[in-house]
């Protein structure tokens, strides 16, 4: 499931993305859909952060977890449905191993929010990865 529209801004430590509220019957209700999927459009656009900088290396996209999210904040419990939001996400930790804390926000009209993701991507030879092949 891709959520994101379009990627707006990426540098080295951060990425701005675009996401219209979609009604596709899948979270939405009487034109809305809840804030806690802000959670799901700020690690799509971590995701979209690692992968885009994984292709600028020349290397592979790879598999990633999301671990848990602190300190989520909204202003509002839910999105309207075709209202566009901003979604940013800003790395402040790259630890060994493949672990990653993000800052993050969505915003827009009638929404804010902010939460601190934590993030794992394990190597390709992981065997957590190989369980399953």
């Amino acid at each position: 499931m891709v959520l994101l529209d379009e990627v707006c801004e990426h540098s080295d430590e951060h990425i701005a993305c675009r996401v219209k509220v979609r009604a596709d019957g899948l979270f939405d209700s009487g034109g809305a859909v809840p804030s806690w999927l802000g959670i799901e459009y700020m690690a799509q656009a971590v995701a979209a952060f690692s992968g885009y900088a994984a292709r600028l290396r020349g290397e592979n996209v790879k598999i990633g977890f999301l671990l848990g999210t602190r300190r989520f904040e909204t202003s509002a419990a839910s999105f309207t449905c075709g209202e566009t939001v901003t979604v940013r996400a800003r790395q402040v930790v790259l630890a060994g191993g493949g672990m990653s804390a993000f800052e993050c926000a969505v915003s827009g009209k009638h929404i804010e929010q902010r939460a601190m993701l934590s993030v794992y991507e394990p190597d390709e030879e992981n065997p957590i990865l190989e369980s399953d092949r």
